[in-house]
């Protein structure tokens, strides 16, 4: 047998992780997985309560998924879409359109969430510079938000641990304040949310005319740690942008897909973006596949003789890969088939209830942040005064550490723990993870 964990220190560099402890860890190895589990390369099995990172909506090895992409290996792998059409992209575009909000029409194809934030970026950017706008240049982004790791998407991000080692390459951007009522307690929800509206409706009004986009994770700022914003504050946004003429980019990487228990994060306050971005889901969980959509409005900018060069002078060798879009299609069709989206709520709600017996009452869980299957539990010294654990404690890490040996896996976003789950998982899973993740806080909390 080969010593998997050795020959992965000696070759691989981890995203997100910093490599001096990970090469003095015992980490675990995933050999394969099957449903809503995952096994090392020993044999054990644990529930996979981040879905691999978000992404994977139906389980591992999901049938319909696993038939669709060999079927389409025998009759295509990749084709290019610069100068070319293919099947799969054309299904796929046709399905997204008809599942997203009315206004969207047209699909650009890329390969994760970093890039369909960038392409959003640079359509509205060259959207503005079409019509003749030369002004209209700056981005707004919320504070604490997080768009992806490419230059554009960074930009826009406001996370420091994450990017501030990287200001000096970014582009300027306009940031405006996070309705967070947690660390906010001295205003109600919608006190918070009517001011972080108001400080966007006075830079709107100010700089409008300067202003190309704003940029938002509807509902729920996922790497911030699960903020979840008061009803009605993505609405107030989009009443902003329509009266300031500035365009509204909804980042639905994280939050599409059932995530918050409709297919689209922006459902539940009926917003229609003028761009929307999609990766994550979208194919299951299985292949790298993105997608950033656009209105009639946007995509007719766009549209001159070759000489005016306005075309969008932007793509990649596996723009609209036939297998990727082969999973996505199946993926599209198991919400319909499967009827996941009817058969979710009652789950959100055991989740919920779960959560509330559970966890809320422990002395070192100050908030639990829920939007569908979208969970944070933030971990404090204690609940009265609500400190944070010192930084050099990791906390959040060692909790999704100890976790593991009740056959959970967990990840932390500093100190809170994140469950996100995938869809396809039932009551009595999801009650292994919640009386798991209780065991661990416990345990690993006591001071």
């Amino acid at each position: 047998m080969r010593d998997w964990v050795n020959l992965d220190k000696n070759y691989i560099w981890h995203p997100f992780t910093q490599m001096k402890d990970w090469l003095e860890s015992d980490n675990l190895i995933i050999e394969r997985g099957d449903g809503v589990y995952l096994f090392d390369t020993n044999g054990n099995r644990y529930l996979d309560g981040i879905s691999s990172l978000w992404v994977n909506i139906h389980g591992h090895r999901k049938r319909a998924i696993d038939e669709a992409i060999i079927n389409q290996i025998h009759k295509l792998s990749h084709s290019t879409l610069l100068g070319l059409g293919a099947t799969p992209s054309i299904e796929l575009a046709e399905k997204l359109v008809k599942i997203t909000p009315d206004n969207l029409s047209k699909v650009f194809f890329s390969d994760s969430g970093s890039t369909a934030v960038e392409v959003a970026l640079k359509i509205a950017f060259q959207y503005w510079k079409n019509k003749g706008c030369e002004n209209k240049k700056l981005f707004v982004s919320l504070d604490q938000a997080y768009h992806g790791d490419t230059i554009g998407s960074v930009s826009v991000g406001a996370i420091d641990t994450f990017h501030s080692i990287f200001h000096p390459l970014l582009f300027h951007t306009l940031v405006i304040p996070t309705p967070f009522p947690y660390r906010n307690p001295e205003f109600t929800p919608d006190e918070l949310k009517d001011n972080c509206l108001d400080n966007f409706r006075k830079i709107a009004s100010e700089r409008g005319s300067e202003i190309a986009a704003l940029i938002v994770e509807p509902c729920v700022q996922g790497a911030a740690g699960m903020i979840v914003h008061p009803k009605g504050f993505l609405k107030g946004l989009e009443t902003i942008c329509r009266e300031n003429d500035i365009l509204l980019i909804c980042d639905e990487v994280a939050t599409g897909f059932g995530r918050t228990g409709t297919m689209f994060a922006c459902e539940h306050e009926e917003v229609q973006p003028d761009l929307m971005c999609l990766a994550k889901g979208l194919t299951g969980g299985y292949l790298p596949l993105a997608a950033t959509l656009v209105s009639n409005k946007i995509f007719e900018a766009f549209l001159a003789n070759h000489t005016e060069y306005k075309t969008f002078f932007h793509g990649h060798s596996y723009t609209g890969n036939a297998l990727a879009c082969a999973a996505a299609i199946a993926c599209l069709d198991i919400f319909d088939r499967d009827q996941v989206l009817e058969r979710l709520d009652p789950k959100i709600k055991f989740l919920r209830n779960c959560l509330a017996g559970r966890l809320a009452n422990l002395d070192n869980v100050g908030d639990i942040r829920q939007c569908g299957f979208m969970v944070g539990i933030e971990l404090v010294q204690d609940k009265i005064s609500r400190k944070p654990f010192p930084a050099e404690l990791r906390i959040g890490a060692t909790v999704t550490q100890n976790v593991r040996k009740y056959g959970v896996i967990l990840r932390p976003l500093g100190d809170v723990i994140v469950i996100m789950p995938p869809l396809s998982i039932n009551t009595a899973e999801i009650d292994k993870i919640v009386s798991a993740t209780h065991k661990s806080i416990q345990e690993t909390c006591k001071l």
